[in-house]
């Protein structure tokens, strides 16, 4: 009767932590990852191959570059996506950061618009309201309205550092995220506004920046200005769960690349 009641009670033992270890690798094999919006093709099409491939779910919020940092930072995302460096500051507070691709920015004007090029510098004093009418830079006689992202935004960030209009910009509109923003311009013959190369459909028309085309070529090989580096932020002080590891080899291997390039980013690794 010991003997049985004994067997019993390992019985269960065992059973409880099959549950349990069942369990724990449910929760294990969902990686989640959270920030720039202007990373959602890129990171969506990673997450389809990826989970076709291991069977592991990627789940994607899109929720801003500076909100996936801190997502990453307080632990509520395994990696944080953001469409600009980190900061020095971010670093110090026990983020890591790798970048995955470079993104052009594209200036984007509606089909209608007849201007085809600007220079870095006419972008700037458009944006900090020098430049005022399409007139000035070949354009028809009408009134430029500045689309933007809000503050926050990496690609914003991004804008406003390379333009050097950073706290300048005059802008109508202040939009939470890149398909706003495109949606925005193309309904608006005087708009003017910036987004992630990688979403640029047709739209929009991308103008050419000192007379070079936004273009993965022009982008790898810096003529492009307008452009910055897709980051994945992680804690520095602890490690990533193995599925989530095994994401963020796949997505930095040579093996992610074409799925990169398709996806419109230029892929580093």
């Amino acid at each position: 009767m010991k003997r049985t009641f004994m067997m019993l009670l390992a019985a269960i033992f065992v059973s409880a932590s099959v549950f349990a270890g069942g369990a724990k690798e449910e929760v294990s094999s969902v990686v989640s990852t959270d920030g720039s919006t202007s990373m959602e093709k890129v990171i969506l099409s990673l997450a389809e191959v990826f989970e076709e491939e291991e069977g592991i779910t990627v789940t994607y919020n899109p929720t801003g570059s500076g909100s996936g940092i801190t997502a990453a930072m307080e632990g509520r995302a395994d990696i944080g996506l953001s469409s600009r460096a980190l900061k020095q500051a971010e670093k110090d507070a026990g983020l890591t950061e790798t970048v995955l691709a470079l993104d052009g920015i594209a200036m984007i004007v509606n089909n209608g618009n007849p201007v085809s090029d600007l220079t870095l510098d006419q972008i700037a004093a458009i944006y900090t309201g020098e430049i005022t009418n399409w007139s000035e830079v070949g354009g028809g006689d009408a009134a430029i309205v500045l689309i933007g992202r809000e503050a926050g935004s990496g690609t914003r960030d991004g804008f406003e550092s390379i333009s050097g209009t950073a706290e300048k910009c005059m802008y109508n509109q202040e939009l939470t995220s890149t398909g706003a923003v495109i949606t925005a311009v193309a309904s608006n013959p005087n708009a003017i506004g910036y987004a992630s190369l990688a979403s640029v459909e047709d739209n929009v028309k991308a103008l050419k920046v000192n007379g070079v085309e936004a273009s993965e070529e022009t982008v790898k090989d810096g003529s492009y200005v307008v452009q910055r580096p897709f980051v994945l932020a992680t804690r520095t002080d602890k490690a990533l769960s193995s599925a989530a590891q095994e994401f963020y080899d796949y997505i930095t291997s040579p093996d992610a690349s074409q799925v990169i390039l398709e996806a419109g980013a230029v892929p580093l690794h």
